[in-house]
């Protein structure tokens, strides 16, 4: 292979937006409602950390949004999407090409250079489109799309424990067995619930024990795709 897989994924995505556009957002608890406002799509750090889950219904929540002095907004897509398309631009300039996987989150292939220079890509990347956009992201790079996704969990936990900013580059044997240890097997890019069940009920935890499992069985319990993975 000459070529590594890089996943920009960008922090908050809609909440960044709004904060970009009204700076007067920024520091506080912020939430995004659905088109008619009746379900939490997008929640700061803050709304996070204060136990409101992900489609939350307004209704139910309200008082718990209201006693953090949580900002709630309705959701814009013209805007999201125009600064989705700024955060593209600046990937195509630094990558060999780009995959829009979701509106926040992009797949670009990047040379095949050493986890230092790799390192220095995923930084620049992210300093030029926090610069240029205004947008937090973080990139993980990996030698598989499976695997860049892996770094980019790893990313997310490094940053929130203060390690660093949301880069990490998945590392080489046997280092990589250490990493895959701490990731949950359910936490794998394209292992749904059943999946997930079916795997814990044969005593499989982690995404290096998901990987040690004989590929005959994999093929046969989780298709092809699951031998992908």
């Amino acid at each position: 292979m000459d070529h590594v897989f890089a996943l920009i994924d960008c922090e908050n995505f809609y909440v960044s937006c709004e904060r970009v556009f009204d700076p007067s957002l920024r520091g506080k608890p912020v939430a995004v409602l659905s088109n008619n406002d009746g379900c939490v799509i997008a929640r700061s750090e803050e709304v996070k950390e204060a136990g409101v889950p992900m489609g939350a219904p307004l209704f139910k929540w309200r008082e718990e949004l209201d006693e953090i002095g949580t900002e709630i907004l309705s959701s814009n897509y013209t805007l999201y999407g125009d600064m989705s398309r700024r955060v593209h631009s600046i990937i195509e300039e630094e990558a060999l090409a780009l995959e829009r996987y979701s509106i926040d989150e992009a797949f670009a292939p990047l040379p095949e250079l050493s986890r230092e220079n790799l390192s220095r890509v995923a930084d620049r990347l992210r300093r030029r489109i926090r610069q240029h956009v205004g947008i937090p992201v973080r990139v993980g790079i990996g030698p598989t799309k499976t695997l860049a996704k892996v770094a980019d969990l790893n990313g997310k936990a490094r940053k929130r424990a203060g390690w660093r900013l949301g880069t990490y580059v998945c590392p080489d044997e046997p280092e990589r067995e250490e990493l895959l240890k701490r990731v949950p097997v359910g936490d794998i890019w394209g292992i749904g619930s059943a999946y997930e069940e079916k795997l814990q009920q044969k005593g499989v935890a982690s995404a290096a024990e998901f990987r040690a499992l004989p590929d005959p069985w994999i093929r046969s319990e989780m298709t092809v795709v699951g031998l992908r993975t």
